[in-house]
């Protein structure tokens, strides 16, 4: 039993370039942008453990999850993507009621791992890649 009770707030997606990625999460899968801000000084750096960091945040509404892209300076280099079946990786999954018509609608730009597949549980699932390789699972159940 925990002393408090946690609610869910928002999921963190880090970034290189908020103003190339966040045009994805809006027009593409089409997601509302419901704050833009920025956050920096000495309390944010040490928070995050980064000496001298700022964050350009953009937080995006998704049917009650919220979803964050922010941008960090000074950057990290020289971090590549997971695959899904590495400790540690992450994705963000979002539930859509026709996964074959937005499929068709993506454009041809945006990296497919595979087409809709349903899977022994019953959903139909697919992943793709934002601009910056982050994994977004598509779901329709």
């Amino acid at each position: 039993m925990t002393a408090f009770e946690p609610s869910a707030h928002h999921v963190g997606i880090t970034v290189s370039d908020l103003e190339e990625t966040l045009p994805f999460y809006r027009d593409v899968i089409g997601l509302e942008v419901v704050d833009r801000f920025s956050v920096g000084g000495e309390a944010f750096s040490d928070a995050v453990g980064v000496e001298g960091a700022r964050g350009e945040f953009a937080h995006l509404e998704a049917d009650g999850c919220r979803i964050e892209l922010v941008e960090y300076e000074p950057q990290a280099r020289g971090v590549s993507a997971a695959g899904l079946n590495q400790p540690g990786a992450t994705h963000v999954g979002l539930a859509v009621d026709d996964l074959e018509a937005v499929a068709d609608a993506l454009p041809d730009d945006v990296p497919i791992i595979s087409g809709p597949r349903t899977t022994e549980s019953g959903t139909t699932v697919m992943f793709v890649r934002d601009p910056e390789s982050n994994l977004l699972e598509l779901l329709e159940f």
